[in-house]
């Protein structure tokens, strides 16, 4: 048990540390300025606010994608490590004592809830991409 619970404090550490080098690399992809305004008509298409792929915004792509990978990946990572427990132990009640079963489904319901969450945030992210 205890190695459980220094793993889950050792996964939230890294987690913060790669939520915050990715806020670091949207910040930095947000903050840099196109060189000139003369490229844009230089054969480089631009559309009412949006502007097109070049260098200067590769890495807010790159950040993004990897960002929404993650928030999925870590959701469906959490929501099958609550279905996996809330679930086993959930199926040991209801063998036990079945007027169990209804309220343990909740549980493992909000287990899975975790990993919608996380597809919904990756797909939020993803909307935000220009073009």
């Amino acid at each position: 048990m205890e190695t459980l619970r220094r793993g889950m404090v050792w996964g939230g550490v890294i987690g913060l540390l790669v939520a915050l080098m990715m806020a670091l690399a949207i910040d930095a992809a947000f903050a840099a300025e196109p060189e000139s305004t003369e490229d844009i008509g230089a054969g480089k298409p631009a559309i009412a606010g949006k502007t097109a792929i070049n260098r200067d915004n590769e890495n807010y792509y790159m950040a993004v994608v990897l960002g929404a990978a993650l928030a999925a990946g870590f959701g469906f990572l959490g929501g099958g490590y609550a279905v996996a427990r809330v679930g086993a132990a959930a199926l040991g009640a209801a063998s036990e004592r079945p007027e169990l079963l209804a309220r343990s489904i909740v549980l493992v319901a909000l287990g899975e809830g975790i990993a919608v969450f996380g597809f919904v945030v990756a797909l939020m992210m993803l909307t935000r991409l220009p073009g």
